[in-house]
Order: structure tokens, then C-alpha cells, then sequence
């Protein structure tokens, strides 16, 4: 489809969102009413006489664990796929979420209709960001940092897989593979430390080809940045030599990459080692990739903490945000994607799902909310968002807050707020955890005494009084891994514990007036603890690709993980 054609079908789906929404849903129904989950709610009724008000009524709003034993005994081959959808069930995705150990499996049908709305979503998504940088004969690759990680079989023998993997495992061909600057058997590698180091050398390599950089999530670009200054010294040796290291042992990486290198190339190292070497990063990308006009990736909801680092490292070369496209379904796609996180948002496709809004007020339950539909949202509002997908997902919470900010036409332009609680007995969201986390930032660089790498907090709620701990992950040079200051630490610590309180949101001030919690605990934990944490949830099935550090964490192993690497803690009231 040509681009302008693409654009012109967006913006035409959105001239009348209601009714596209409601066809949507005639069209989910009419395919889908009889499957074992929805005939539970919808028995003696033709899909022909659902109406939407008649849908919300009768299906309860859903979340994963409605759909647990089915994706199991589907996965098992106990129970055939049709319990969820009559469409083809191709293959299972890993969703994204990492605040437990496991991620869920999410079924991908092969429905036409959803394979419909996915493509001009896509095609949409490519036509904005070409259309802000045409494309170029010579300068036309990628630094894409694109792991498909490992694909796996059920025992009913289904394939389970990241999304973004798919591409690559689909028959026919990948339109993916020509952009990117590292060869397939990167993409397809099974050890991310070592495709990452290759996804680098292939780009430094080759830095005159380079017309943008690109990753899923802003924390992955985060982790490849830290991973090449670490690594930047060898990564010269290589390229100067034409040698790939030895610490790379998957043979087909290696030698696809050691093709690419095409033999030593001096003078690129040289200019490598001079840019590298300087003690000031800023500007950085600019600098190891001349060519590069942009460096694109999600830096919305809990990706924002990471938006000024990747702001510093890039200087000059534009930071794009990516689209709100979940692991169920595509969800909204942003028209200007030069804006800040905070400025970000994104037009909801009407034709991607049914979507519902569940009022939401930060603190207050949701329980008893009604829902409201694409034309019952009022701007300055914040909604969850529930989804009834073509794929075999119905009134399911997609667990995400958004703040309705205006109408691109008939459709609402919403902005990415935070993860939605994921049960009542949770006292500060996602949200509010960076922001207290940001307060910390600031008193750290007030005083000179480092900076916050990564965070996450946990709800402490087994044996004695209830509270809430911060694990810190604190840059190399901070005064809190100095065992010599560790009075000093403590009592600083302990100074912060008031203010950062304060930024937890009302739920949390209530139960703390009212002395349900205990205090505070800050607890700074070594370098490099929550890369082991991303290790523990890639060897869980977590892909590479879609890793986000969790914020909020709600699995015991996770926590014992960060309480083994904790160098020093302190909370308001005594150690």
C-alpha cells in the first residue's frame, strides 16, 4: 500500500471511531460467540442480537487469571484452541511484564481481521517515522537491537516465542532483515550478552551505514549504551584486528560477524578510541555514528526514567518515541513522535479491538466503576483500558492507565500514565514510585553523591508491622558503596526516607498516619544486581527483547535476589 494511502485509511478510521468500534465488536462476536469462554456468559443469545450494552452486560470484565487454565490445557493440548477462538492458533506470545518471575502466554490467533488492523498499524508506524526521515541510497542501515531470544515448544506443540520474534520464524520473507546492521544469526542468537556485544561491533563497524538506532524499550538501548563502555576497548581490538573475541561462542554469530567485519579496519578503531576515551559521554551517538538522524524506542510509562540519559548520550541526534502497541493487541499510534514522554501520546486505532474505559482515580478502587466507551471518555479523565480482542481475549484489564488528552478526529488521543494496581490491597503505583525516585535523584545530585542506575519497590507484608522497601541500584562512584562512609550513608539514608515518603502517593500517607505501615526502608544494593535480575527473568522464559525492569515487584524470589545484594539500608525511624 502506498504511504500516502496508508495515512489516508488511519485517518479515515477515525473519522467515525464509534461506529468502526461497534463493527469491530459485531465482527469479534460473529466469529467468536461460540467459543467455550464466551458461551459461559452468553448462552440462548445470537451473535446477532449483541449489542454492545448487551456484550458489557452479560461478560464480566476479565484479567489473565480468567484465562490461566485455558491458555494451560490449551498449551497442553488438553483442550483445543477453539475454547478461546475458531481462528487457527499459530503460536503463544510472552507478554512483557516482569514484576514476576514467569511471563504469561498470550494465544496469537491467525484471524484476518486482527492480522488487518496489526499491518496498518505497523504500516502507519513506518509511513510517520519515513516521512520525517526519508530514506537514503548508501546510509540505509539500522543499529536495531533485536534479540528474538529462545523459542520453545509446548506439549500440545506450539511454538511460544516474543512477538517481535515472529518475524523471523514465519514463513516467506522478513522485511525486517535488509534494514538491520547486524546479520540474522545476531537476531536469532540465544545468549543476549553476547548478541548485544555483536549488535555494537556490527554497527561500529559498519558506523557510516548507520541511519538510526533503534530498541523495543529505552531500558534495552540503556543496557547496550552500559555494555559499550565496558566493553568499548575490545570492541577496538576487534574491529582493528578483524577478529571477533573469543568470550563469543556461539559459532554461528561469530563467524556471521566476523563475514561482516571483512578484515581489519584500523582507522575506524582509531576514531572509536579517541571518541570513547573522553571522560565526558555526552553527545556520544553522535559521535560513533556521524550518519545517524535519529535513535527511536518506547520511553513512555515506566521507560521515562530512563529518557534524560539516553537524552544525554544522544546530544544533538533526535530521541523518537515508539507507538502503544501491547502484547494483546495494537492499542494507539503516535502521530508526532518528536515529543518528550511527558508530551507523548497516542490515537487509539478503532479497528485494532473493542475498547473499553474504566474510570480510574489515583488511590480510589475501580471495582464499582462502569465502564464507558470510545465516545464516553471526557478529555483530562484518567481510564484503564480494557480490551475485547479478535485473538481470544474478551473485556480483558490490559493493566494500563491513560489520561485522555484530546480527539484526532472521532478517536482519543490518550497519554501512557502508569500500570494500574493489580490488586486493592496495593498501595502505590508505578507511577508514584518514580516519582519519589526522582525526588531522591535530585537530593543525590544535590549533594554531589551519585546517581540512581535502576530501582524497585516491594510491599513487605509477611511477618511484623507491614511496610515498604526501595531497592536502589546507585551508580560506581556513589558514597553508599564506600564502606568507610556507611555511617555517614545510613544517616543520609535516613534523612531522605521523609521526603521520598511524601511522593508515595494518599493511599500510602493514609495507612501510614494511621499506623497500618511501618517505616519506610531504603536499601542500596551493589552494582550490577538488577542485570542479575534480568538474567534470573531470561532464564524464566522473560525475552530480551520486551524485558522492562520491574518497578513494582510482586514475586518473593525477586525480592530475596535484591536482599542478598543490599550494601546498606536505613529507614526513618532507626536501621
Amino acid at each position: 500500500m502506498a504511504e500516502g494511502d496508508v495515512l489516508r485509511q488511519l485517518d479515515e478510521s477515525t473519522r467515525d471511531a464509534h461506529r468502526l468500534q461497534l463493527e469491530t465488536l459485531r465482527s469479534i462476536l460473529e466469529a467468536n460467540a461460540g467459543t467455550a469462554y464466551l458461551r459461559r456468559h452468553l448462552s440462548g443469545y445470537l451473535p446477532d442480537a449483541l449489542d454492545a450494552n448487551t456484550f458489557r452486560r452479560l461478560v464480566p470484565l476479565s484479567s489473565y487469571d480468567d484465562y490461566a487454565d485455558f491458555i494451560a490445557r490449551i498449551a497442553d493440548g488438553v483442550e483445543p484452541p477453539t475454547a478461546l477462538s475458531f481462528d487457527p492458533l499459530l503460536c503463544f506470545f510472552y507478554s512483557s511484564g516482569t514484576s514476576n518471575l514467569r511471563p504469561k502466554l498470550i494465544p496469537f490467533f491467525d484471524s484476518s481481521h486482527a492480522k488487518s488492523a496489526s499491518n496498518l498499524a505497523h504500516q502507519a508506524s513506518s509511513t510517520l517515522l519515513r516521512r520525517l526521515f526519508p530514506p537514503r541510497q548508501t546510509v540505509n542501515k539500522i543499529l536495531w537491537f533485536l534479540y528474538t531470544g529462545n523459542v520453545t515448544e509446548t506439549k500440545g506443540g506450539f511454538k511460544v516465542m516474543a512477538a517481535s520474534a515472529y518475524p523471523f520464524h514465519r514463513k516467506g520473507p522478513n522485511p525486517l532483515l535488509p534494514m538491520i546492521a547486524s546479520p540474522p544469526e545476531v537476531v536469532l542468537g540465544s545468549d543476549n550478552h553476547q548478541q548485544m556485544y555483536c549488535h555494537l561491533l556490527c554497527g561500529l563497524s559498519k558506523s557510516a551505514s548507520m541511519d538510526g538506532i533503534r530498541a523495543p524499550y529505552a531500558a534495552g538501548l540503556v543496557r547496550a549504551i552500559r555494555l559499550l563502555k565496558s566493553k568499548w576497548k575490545q570492541l577496538c581490538n576487534d574491529i582493528e584486528s578483524g577478529l571477533v573475541n573469543p568470550e563469543i561462542t556461539d559459532a554461528a554469530m561469530r563467524d556471521a560477524v566476523q563475514e561482516l567485519l571483512g578484515g581489519p579496519q584500523p582507522q575506524i578503531a582509531k576514531r572509536i578510541r579517541e571518541a570513547c576515551g573522553k571522560s565526558n559521554w555526552g553527545g556520544i551517538l553522535s559521535e560513533l555514528w556521524p550518519e545517524v538522524r535519529y535513535v527511536a524506542c518506547v520511553t513512555t510509562g515506566s521507560m521515562e526514567q530512563y529518557y534524560p540519559i539516553l537524552k544525554y548520550y544522544a546530544g544533538d541526534v533526535p530521541l523518537l518515541c515508539g507507538d502503544y502497541f501491547a502484547s494483546e493487541c495494537p492499542v494507539g499510534i503516535n502521530m508526532d513522535r518528536m515529543r518528550s514522554p511527558e508530551e507523548t501520546s497516542f490515537v487509539i486505532i478503532p479497528n485494532a479491538a473493542y475498547f473499553e474505559f474504566i474510570p480510574f482515580e489515583m488511590g480510589a478502587s475501580s471495582e464499582a466503576k462502569e465502564s464507558v466507551d470510545i465516545c464516553g471518555v471526557e478529555v483530562g479523565k484518567m481510564y484503564e483500558v480494557v480490551a475485547t480482542t479478535y485473538r481470544g481475549l474478551y473485556r480483558y484489564r490490559l493493566g494500563d492507565v491513560v489520561k485522555v488528552v484530546g480527539f484526532y478526529n472521532s478517536s482519543p488521543q490518550v497519554q501512557f500514565i502508569t500500570r494500574s494496581p493489580k490488586e486493592a490491597s496495593e498501595i502505590f503505583t508505578e507511577r508514584e514510585l518514580m516519582s519519589a525516585m526522582e525526588n531522591f535523584q535530585l537530593m543525590l545530585r544535590e549533594g554531589h553523591r551519585g546517581e540512581v542506575v535502576e530501582f524497585a519497590g516491594f510491599f513487605e507484608s509477611g511477618s511484623g508491622l507491614k511496610h515498604v522497601i526501595i531497592f536502589v541500584e546507585a551508580s560506581k562512584d556513589c558514597m553508599f558503596l564506600q564502606r568507610e562512609n556507611l555511617e555517614e550513608s545510613i544517616a543520609y539514608l535516613r534523612g531522605c526516607c521523609s521526603s521520598i515518603e511524601g511522593c508515595l502517593g494518599s493511599v500510602y500517607r493514609v495507612k501510614r498516619s494511621d499506623g497500618d505501615l511501618g517505616p519506610l526502608q531504603i536499601a542500596i544494593v551493589k552494582p550490577g544486581s538488577f542485570d542479575g535480575l534480568a538474567k534470573l527473568a531470561m532464564e524464566n522464559g522473560a525475552p530480551a527483547n520486551q524485558y522492562k525492569p520491574p518497578k513494582v515487584i510482586r514475586n518473593r524470589g525477586l525480592v530475596d535476589l535484591l536482599k542478598a545484594s543490599v550494601v546498606v539500608g536505613a529507614s526513618l525511624e532507626g536501621n
